[in-house]
């Protein structure tokens, strides 16, 4: 199994509720290591660029309010077919639909405040990671 990173992003839902801990102690416990990590507000302009691919979408403008309403914690998380296993341990977006003991299942508000992010592909990954963290700041 090939060693992958990918990006994950604590929602400020989740950072409010003061449950970071408990997502991350998650993500390792799954077998993915944190390789980078920091907590920061974004602006407008941020959270717009990070989520452009769904500008035409009825639900960017409250996204991007939703994403720049407090702190989030955004990571680089390492491990064997990593983006496969992120998801796994995320949950379906809608929480309705995510499997029970998924972080989605447990933590999320809504379908919009669903505690967490991560990227969906390899190419995704890599341009997420980029956007957050320099290869300085990526310490294995």
């Amino acid at each position: 199994m090939p060693v992958e990173q990918t990006l994950s992003i604590i929602k400020p839902d989740a950072t409010r509720r003061n449950i970071t801990g408990e997502i991350i102690a998650r993500f390792e416990k799954a077998g993915l290591r944190v390789v980078a990590q920091k907590r920061l507000t974004l602006s407008t302009a941020q959270a717009e660029a990070f989520y452009n691919v769904h500008k035409a979408r009825p639900f960017f403008k409250s996204l991007v309010e939703f994403m720049t309403s407090g702190p989030v914690v955004v990571q680089v998380l390492e491990g064997e077919n990593a983006i496969a296993k992120n998801r796994e341990v995320m949950g379906a977006t809608d929480p309705a639909k995510a499997a029970p003991g998924t972080i989605r299942k447990d933590f999320a508000e809504s379908i919009e405040a669903n505690s967490v992010h991560g990227s969906d592909a390899p190419e995704t990954a890599k341009a997420e990671i980029r956007f957050f963290f320099c290869d300085l700041e990526i310490v294995g």
